[in-house]
């Protein structure tokens, strides 16, 4: 049987392994359009930052690897311009015709490039392939580059902002959205985006590219920046017009429709990888996620489809991370502007908290954010910031969602304890327990900068109070509320705060037992306030 896979990539690679080490006898072939195969995608912004030093590295598996221990020929520079799934074969740009048993369509997607005037005035590029990261590095050098500009505040864009920076260019980066990296909330992307402009990259946030002048771009604002060089990282799209000729179901955006096998609705033709529409693990919507990590597993359960011994894969997460400078940022499942644009109802929590046991040296703060549905304490989304600890939190926590766990899962969940490592609470126990005692109705969290009709009650020690704190906020630190009780106001809703949230909960349930009723805790504390202040402003 032959096995013919369009597309080297993520999906296409993994596809094509995983098949020989199921079937020894299998013919298989890789299509490839370009001069690459398996090439680490996710790291070409450190390649062109210079982190990543040496070229060999940015390839994962050569050809030549896959025919010594694989048995797997890959004819690269072979664009696939017609599938023929009356006689399953495919024709190449080169006029090669190549007949199949199987076919797998992993063309995944090329980067978005707009239609914008004056786009040829200034050099400009994207950052795809290993070839684009060549040609942008030796631009850089032979042009002594000191001003570049990156258009769209995604994964690429704002990584390869920072490695533009590393290099000594003063960079800018413009992205149409009020924030950067869509994936994630305001109240936790703020932390990135002020850790990008303490490192020096000029953000324009809500302002799009209009039009580009000899020299520099225009916004839509009408602002004019000035630049010797463009990326344009605005996303992407799917490659999937051979399919469509070949009778193959899309949606509307162009991805490939699958069922849960990987199966077109063309017999024995697959797809997999950036290109096709993936099951949201929340909406159970189709979408376009585009991730390496599930475009490798979809891939291996191609093969073990074509194989006999097959399996469904079953949604996607969408979880991700991003190193920003200093910080981490990382999320899975639906972030607040997601769920609302579904009708989906969820409820929310925010700790600060720490990367490790406080009295250990060196613990670093972390922001920890869950969305959930109230009644059933089903996770929706979580988001982290930090720098360190991040990735682990948020993998723990993307792995209860996947087995069906609930916030009360969080609460109970036994996680590794040692000093230097976490705190015997770790904060995902912590985020577990704050939100199972708002669904226990023992404490009401708010969030935001905006207290218009409530009395703010800062119930850290005075002179902590005395260096700052909320505009009209009344000081009572919280050793003394017992005494005090008559000093709090009545009339209004409470609003009470502290460092990071908790002491501020442990006063909300000694007022809630001395007759307050409405009465607030301030999600993730001062420190959260300030950060959101900063960012409003």
């Amino acid at each position: 049987m032959r096995t013919i896979i369009i597309g080297g990539g993520a999906g296409g690679g993994s596809c094509a392994a995983r098949l020989r080490r199921l079937d020894e006898n299998m013919e298989i072939l890789i299509l490839e359009k370009t001069e690459e195969t398996s090439i680490a995608s996710c790291g070409l912004p450190y390649y062109i930052g210079g982190v990543i030093e040496n070229r060999a590295n940015m390839q994962v598996a050569k050809p030549e690897m896959f025919k010594s221990l694989f048995n797997i020929d890959i004819k690269l520079n072979s664009e696939v311009t017609a599938i023929n799934p009356q006689t399953k074969s495919v024709t190449t740009k080169n006029g090669e015709t190549y007949t199949y048993d199987k076919l797998v369509i992993a063309t995944g997607a090329v980067p978005f490039i707009p239609k914008i005037n004056g786009l040829d005035l200034i050099p400009h590029f994207t950052v795809k392939h290993l070839a684009d990261a060549d040609n942008i590095k030796t631009y850089i050098k032979e042009h002594n580059i000191k001003q570049a500009t990156v258009v769209g505040g995604g994964f690429i864009g704002v990584e390869v902002a920072e490695n533009l920076h590393h290099l000594g260019i003063e960079t800018t980066l413009v992205e149409m959205m009020p924030q950067i990296l869509p994936p994630m909330d305001e109240d936790t992307v703020c932390y990135l985006e002020q850790e990008m402009q303490k490192a020096g990259i000029k953000l324009e946030l809500g302002d799009g590219l209009s039009e580009i002048i000899a020299g520099g771009i225009v916004l839509n604002s009408g602002k004019l920046i000035k630049t010797e060089m463009l990326i344009l990282a605005l996303g992407v799209r799917p490659v999937a017009a051979i399919a469509l000729k070949a009778g193959i179901k899309l949606t509307p955006k162009g991805s490939i429709v699958t069922n849960e096998y990987m199966q077109t609705n063309v017999e024995d033709i697959y797809a997999c990888g950036d290109n096709v529409a993936v099951t949201d693990f929340i909406s159970q919507d189709k979408g376009m996620i585009a991730l390496a990590g599930p475009a490798n597993r979809q891939g291996r359960c191609i093969a073990d489809h074509i194989c006999g011994t097959p399996y469904p894969y079953k949604s996607t997460q969408g979880t991700g991370i991003v190193k920003v400078f200093g910080l981490t940022g990382a999320f899975t499942g639906n972030n607040e502007k997601q769920l609302q644009a579904k009708g989906i109802n969820y409820e929310k929590m925010l700790i600060t908290g720490s990367s490790h046991a406080g009295y250990y040296p060196n613990a670093e703060t972390l922001t920890l954010k869950v969305l959930y549905d109230k009644e059933s304490g089903k996770i929706l989304g979580a988001q982290a910031v930090g720098k360190e600890g991040v990735d682990k939190r948020i993998d723990v926590i993307a792995t209860i969602m996947r087995l069906g766990g609930t916030t009360a899962d969080m609460r109970d969940a036994e996680l590794c304890y040692a000093p230097p490592y976490s705190g015997a609470k770790d904060p995902i126990n912590m985020i577990g327990m704050a939100i199972e005692n708002i669904r226990q109705g023992l404490v009401k969290p708010y969030f935001g900068t905006d207290f218009t009709g409530m009395t703010v009650i800062d119930v850290r020690p005075p002179e902590v109070y005395n260096a700052a704190h909320i505009e009209n906020a009344i000081n009572i630190p919280a050793g003394k509320i017992r005494e005090r009780l008559n000093d709090i106001p009545k009339d209004k809703p409470l609003m009470i705060h502290c460092f990071k949230g908790y002491t501020s909960y442990v006063v909300c349930r000694i007022l809630a037992q001395h007759g307050f009723k409405e009465i607030y805790s301030y999600a993730g504390g001062w420190s959260q306030y300030v950060i959101e202040s900063k960012n409003k402003k």
